[in-house]
């Protein structure tokens, strides 16, 4: 449940992300910077503040898996991680959908999305209505961020706004899986959740 103290904080937050600006949020890994996944001009935001030049898509965070089956394909290969580790640190590369999202989230016709164990971060895609981008709130090539205060060391009030979750305990990124060309898991990068397939 999340703090009443943090409602008002987390509405404005949401409002910010409805008007396409750049909220750094924590989530169950590190601090990230969200945006909302559907909105170009907000997505290329954060790859300025983050001072990514590179080619990569980012990663999502979704409120639900319904949410999630909004935007994406759930392949039967994927069905019992997602109920053994959503909501958790577990990103999941899925078919995308033709329709919503930017397309800086899309690589190779797929997205990177999971469903946060974090209820801030939650809380915010839920409130948006949408996914958020969820990449960690840093500068590229710079150590991910576990409180406000080592944020705001990096990027300033760059960012449009700060919810503070207080000081996370720090933990590896997500796990990230995709789905084989035989329909089976396969691991991208092992992370806060050991999978073995």
């Amino acid at each position: 449940m999340v703090q009443e103290y943090l409602e008002e904080q987390i509405q404005e937050a949401v409002g910010v992300l409805k008007r396409g600006g750049v909220v750094v949020f924590p989530t169950e890994t590190a601090y990230g910077l969200a945006a909302d996944a559907t909105n170009e001009a907000a997505v290329e935001r954060v790859t300025q503040i983050k001072g990514r030049v590179e080619d990569k898509s980012f990663p999502l965070i979704a409120a639900s898996r319904e949410m999630v089956e909004r935007f994406a394909g759930i392949p039967q290969g994927l069905e019992k991680l997602v109920s053994t580790y959503w909501p958790g640190p577990l990103t999941l590369v899925l078919p995308v959908m033709e329709g919503e999202l930017a397309q800086r989230v899309i690589h190779d016709k797929t997205v990177a999305i999971r469903v946060s164990s974090h209820p801030l971060a939650r809380a915010l895609s839920e409130g948006l209505g949408k996914p958020i981008v969820s990449t960690s709130a840093n500068l590229s090539d710079r150590p991910a961020c576990y409180s406000v205060e080592n944020v705001r060391i990096q990027l300033g009030d760059t960012p449009d706004a700060y919810l503070d979750g207080g000081t996370l305990e720090p933990q590896p990124p997500s796990t990230i899986v995709t789905i084989d060309d035989y329909g089976y898991p396969e691991v991208i990068r092992q992370g806060s959740i050991e999978i073995d397939v």
